[in-house]
């Protein structure tokens, strides 16, 4: 097969409750369709089946959407690129086997990418771009990674979470508050008006790892505590409440990547995954990169949470070398 120097990608990413589809071509991206699942609020959470149903809807006009914005037809893309996973199997299910049908059909090689490592590429989807080796913090609400960046596929995993992730500790904390789903956004945003003021323990954890259960456990005895003295606790000090949950999450995090940064002696480092859409997050990361004399990369927030440009950018590079997957593709669950 002769490789394209400059090949029309079309990347799929059904990994979890977003349906994306994006066209990349020559350096640039020429879409980034993202169809989001609002259902899932009313549940408190994602709903597996009712996400993998959603997917089947939303995949056809999506792609369709994607193709239309970047001027593209079906007979020009050169490759399909899809995330393998890891990921919700029902929802990776549609995409997968959406993507090998269309390559299939088309003729034309397709490519599977890991969703952790394509968090990581974002950084390369625009200028500045990292340069090897850098240290990235991959925040999400199912994963929480310091990855050490050697190449574009070569990633080594030097820390990560032993129970929830960063993500996972903003949305327990907002229902325990009572926020809707997803919390994340509605802490910060009640973060940037409030002070914080209430202390909550910080896990030591020797290595380069983290935990938030036990950060989640303090936060529910604290506030059951204080509403038996005061029942409107909550309501009158929800602001300074959401500004010590995200004080504290942030800290833990920027601990232990000025940790890693030292461990490893890395100049440039970098945040992704949903969680670094947070203000208080990327507000932090910058100050510890004038601290420590380094360089940072933080995405545009549209490829911050889960989307199909990432996947195309992680699919450009593979495509350059040669690296595809074929019609006996399967999703997996875990990394």
């Amino acid at each position: 097969m002769k490789l394209k120097e400059n090949p029309v990608i079309l990347a799929i990413e059904s990994s979890c409750d977003d349906t994306s589809a994006a066209v990349f071509e020559s350096g640039k991206m020429l879409s980034n369709l993202i169809a989001t699942q609002a259902i899932h609020e009313q549940y408190g959470g994602v709903v597996p089946e009712v996400a993998s149903r959603a997917h089947q809807e939303h995949i056809l006009p999506v792609v369709d959407t994607a193709l239309k914005k970047a001027g593209k037809k079906l007979n020009d893309i050169d490759c399909v690129a899809v995330t393998a996973g890891p990921g919700l199997m029902g929802s990776l299910l549609v995409g997968v086997t959406f993507a090998k049908s269309l390559a299939l059909c088309l003729d034309v090689p397709l490519i599977d990418v890991h969703h952790m490592e394509a968090h990581v590429l974002a950084h390369f989807i625009d200028d500045p771009q990292p340069k090897f080796p850098f240290l990235n913090l991959t925040v999400s609400g199912g994963h929480t990674q310091i990855v050490l960046v050697k190449d574009f596929f070569d990633m080594k995993v030097v820390g990560t979470t032993i129970d929830d992730a960063a993500g996972e500790a903003f949305d327990k904390s907002g229902k325990i508050l009572g926020l809707g789903y997803p919390a994340g956004p509605l802490i910060d945003k009640h973060a940037a008006l409030g002070v914080a003021k209430f202390s909550f323990p910080e896990p030591q954890i020797a290595n380069l790892d983290f935990s938030f259960s036990g950060l989640k456990t303090s936060i529910l005895y604290f506030l059951k505590e204080q509403q038996l003295a005061n029942k409107d606790f909550i309501n009158e000090n929800l602001d300074d409440i959401c500004a010590s949950v995200q004080s504290r999450i942030i800290s833990i995090l920027i601990k232990k990547l000025t940790r890693a940064v030292r461990q490893y002696k890395v100049d440039e480092i970098g945040i992704s995954g949903g969680v670094s859409a947070n203000s208080g997050l990327r507000k932090a990361i910058m100050e510890t990169g004038e601290k420590l004399n380094l360089r940072v990369h933080i995405p545009k927030f549209e490829y911050c949470t889960d989307n199909a440009a990432m996947i195309a950018m992680a699919a450009y590079y593979k495509y350059k070398a040669g690296l595809f997957a074929d019609q006996a593709l399967v999703p997996f669950t875990r990394s």
